[in-house]
């Protein structure tokens, strides 16, 4: 068993430790609980995101890394601990409010190319800093960057950072 101040920290226990199930946050600094889930999808580990936002993207990011669970942080304790068991069991539990809201969420409008592109704006890199990363040519880059502010109606990266990472979808 161990508690993790961060994502990163959460994926060196985690290799370490090699628990059995993961029960993390989804909103951390450094990593998230969804890039944890992403990370350890082909992994013996199960993973149970605990969550307070039904924001657009996330649940459809969390089907996608296979979670175990989603569910609300208000989930009363007697019945997490049910859930928890259920994983072991090798059942998959989701928060009704968390399902309903992904049947009303729109749908991810980005490449896997351009979600590239956007998290390493994300990062702050430069256009020649990404286009080194990615191996792509400055120009390309600037392109990607255009149809993503285009998608998005973004006034800008920043804006456009900010949108995909509200809605999920980064």
């Amino acid at each position: 068993m161990g508690i993790a101040s961060n994502g990163e920290e959460a994926l060196q226990l985690i290799e370490k430790e090699q628990p059995d199930i993961c029960l993390t946050d989804i909103e951390m600094p450094r990593k998230t609980g969804l890039d944890i889930a992403e990370a350890l999808k082909d992994k013996r580990q199960k993973v149970i995101i605990l969550t307070t936002f039904a924001r657009e993207g996330y649940f459809e990011r969390a089907v996608r890394a296979e979670v175990s669970g989603y569910l609300l942080k208000d989930t009363p304790s007697d019945e997490l601990i049910q859930n928890i068991r259920a994983v072991m069991e090798g059942k998959k539990f989701y928060s009704p409010e968390l399902v309903t809201g992904m049947l009303f969420q729109q749908d991810n409008p980005l490449t896997d190319r351009e979600r590239e592109v956007l998290l390493a704006v994300g990062e702050g890199l430069s256009s020649k800093e990404i286009a080194g990363k990615l191996f792509l040519s400055d120009g390309t880059v600037r392109n990607y960057m255009s149809e993503i502010l285009n998608k998005l109606e973004a006034k800008n990266r920043i804006e456009a950072v900010s949108l995909a990472k509200e809605k999920g979808w980064i």
